[in-house]
């Protein structure tokens, strides 16, 4: 296997060294290819990690290129001015179009993109002023003092290291606080708001980086050119963007270069061919394409990159012991109040699932929340944390309402908690998992990590996460996939990542479920050492061995409402319990 620093210094080599090698139209081609990379790069980020499909990236390219071309022909600037003011109105647009558009869901986001997309193509088409259908001509090559980017060779030197520049930076963002929180975006946005993180900001923010990518490619397209028209920021560009994004691999950085190679090469030796075997090329081409799509979906689902990163050594990022610790929180005293549920309601049009609940949780005790299947406890749980809305009654939190509070506010708290059916990143390791939970320990935004200045901070995240590792009993898995462990594990890796928050109270929803008695064992230990460390916990758990040897208190629900509130020896001989559990308690 090659190492992944080589074979990356190889690419970088052969970039270099291509030009003084292969004829001038294969040069502008890679410029083309170029080109294709930075937008496909921001479509990576924003659907294929994001989980936010888009078919209106080809208009960022053309607003950018069109603001540049018309400042530089109209107006005279340099073409650096209309870089700025290219950028500019892009993220404008990005950051307008964003706002109105990313909070749809399900399929009318991707056709919001289509609506807006075909928009502004056509808006280019009938603006007088930017020539209308027969575009823009004789926009200046760019220059940098006594260097001209005119020459083929020269700008395509320019254009590859913008995008190996903004493929770096990508790179670097995956690997930080930001970049995780873009990861589980596909996790759902309860797993993203029990770790404290902005679903609606990180979804804006990535989808103005991929319009800045844009943007920077088509000032980059109509310098090179020289002359612009609407065709190429049409949707069916948008569509070929796509394609280039899947087949290099969605989710691969490296893969947008890939696919990018991949689809342009093609779509050349195409234009080539079917002149010769029809009348009508261009659409014969769409079939051509329209196969191909089908091709990757049926044998390359996940696109070309991930067959190659199989010949790739990457080495483990290590943990340095002599990184320093993170912030940790003040825990309340002893018995003082954490968590007041004060005749709380739950309802859901006419069905009642949390009638008039009401019980405390103090500081330094364990409380266990049990029940019959359907008894509400996990109902409870989802408006402790704010997952649901109170429709009557108070929840406070460290003494704070939190009836207005969202549920990154209730993370900030200090409140950390697990899931009834298990919320991970299956496809990122435990570590990476774990550390996501460090986000509000940590402050480092998208400049700092894509500019890889948030190292320091970043290695302190990664202690903290190994150490929460070892104290579940994972640490000697630390870089395996999550998806990898048993579902009992799982659970405990859950555990992990709640305690990377340095909570105030850890809500664990069923969290022995599927792990083997001395894991149960290990798992009560864990938690009884935490108990004596001053964190609070509130448990709900079936496995009543477990939960009657480990908690101070119990709260039985029945039907939504509170049955009865005490010690576990008086719980389990209370007829009224007895009976709710059929005689399982006695």
């Amino acid at each position: 296997m090659i190492p992944a620093r080589i074979l990356a210094f190889i690419l970088v080599l052969a970039l270099l060294a291509l030009p003084a090698i292969v004829p001038p139209f294969f040069v502008t081609l890679m410029s083309h290819i170029g080109i294709s990379t930075l937008v496909v790069l921001g479509l990576v980020l924003l659907t294929g990690i994001g989980g936010m499909m888009s078919f209106g990236q080809a208009a960022f390219v053309g607003i950018a290129a069109y603001t540049t071309g018309w400042l530089t022909t109209a107006l005279g600037w340099s073409p650096w001015l209309g870089l700025v003011f290219a950028l500019a109105l892009t993220a404008a647009s990005a950051l307008a179009i964003g706002a109105i558009t990313l909070r749809l869901g399900g399929h009318f986001l991707p056709l919001s993109t289509i609506a807006w997309g075909l928009s502004i193509y056509y808006l280019f088409g009938n603006l007088e002023p930017l020539g209308r259908h027969s575009g823009l001509l004789n926009i200046p090559p760019i220059a940098l003092g006594p260097i001209s980017f005119m020459s083929q060779t020269a700008m395509y030197y320019l254009i590859w290291v913008v995008a190996l520049l903004a493929m770096a930076f990508s790179l670097n963002l995956l690997d930080s606080r930001e970049g995780r929180a873009l990861r589980l975006l596909r996790g759902g946005t309860h797993l993203m708001g029990s770790v404290g993180m902005d679903i609606f900001g990180t979804r804006l923010r990535v989808f103005l980086i991929a319009g800045i990518f844009a943007g920077l490619a088509g000032w980059l397209y109509a310098h090179m050119t020289r002359f612009i028209s609407p065709a190429p920021f049409e949707v069916k560009v948008s569509i070929e963007y796509l394609l280039m994004a899947m087949t290099g691999g969605a989710s691969q950085v490296v893969g947008a270069a890939l696919g990018a190679s991949v689809i342009v090469l093609i779509k050349n030796w195409l234009q080539d061919l079917l002149p010769h075997l029809t009348n009508n090329p261009a659409q014969l081409e769409q079939v051509a394409f329209a196969l191909m799509l089908i091709l990757i979906l049926r044998f390359a689902r996940s696109g070309l990159m991930p067959l190659i990163l199989k010949l790739v050594r990457r080495s483990p990022h290590p943990v340095r012991p002599e990184a320093g610790e993170l912030p940790k929180r003040q825990l309340p005293m002893h018995g003082a109040p954490v968590l007041e549920v004060d005749t709380v309601e739950r309802r859901f049009g006419g069905l009642t699932a949390v009638n008039k609940v009401s019980f405390d949780v103090r500081a330094g005790e364990i409380v266990g929340l049990i029940g019959p299947n359907g008894a509400g406890k996990s109902t409870m749980f989802n408006l402790i944390t704010r997952t649901l809305s109170v429709s009557s009654g108070t929840v406070r939190f460290m003494g704070q309402d939190t009836s207005r509070l969202s549920q990154r506010d209730i993370a900030a708290l200090g409140c950390a908690r697990t899931f009834q059916h298990v919320k991970l990143r299956q496809g990122m390791t435990l570590i990476d998992n774990v550390v996501a939970g460090t986000y509000l320990r940590t402050d480092a935004g998208y400049i700092r990590s894509g500019l890889r200045l948030d190292r320091a901070e970043e290695e302190r995240a990664r202690l903290e996460a190994y150490r929460r590792l070892e104290q579940v009993g994972l640490s000697e898995r630390a870089y395996d996939l999550a998806g990898d462990l048993p579902l009992g594990q799982q659970r405990v890796l859950e555990i992990a990542r709640a305690l990377a928050l340095d909570p105030v109270l850890l809500i664990l929803d069923e969290p022995a479920a599927g792990l083997r008695k001395k894991e149960k064992d290990a798992l009560a230990e864990l938690l009884n050492k935490l108990r004596g460390e001053g964190l609070t916990i509130l448990i709900v758990e079936h496995d009543m061995d477990f939960v009657m040897n480990l908690v101070d208190r119990l709260v039985v629900m029945v039907f939504g409402q509170k049955l009865r509130e005490g010690d576990p020896a008086t719980i389990r001989r209370d007829p009224a319990v007895q009976e709710a559990y059929l005689g399982g308690l006695a």
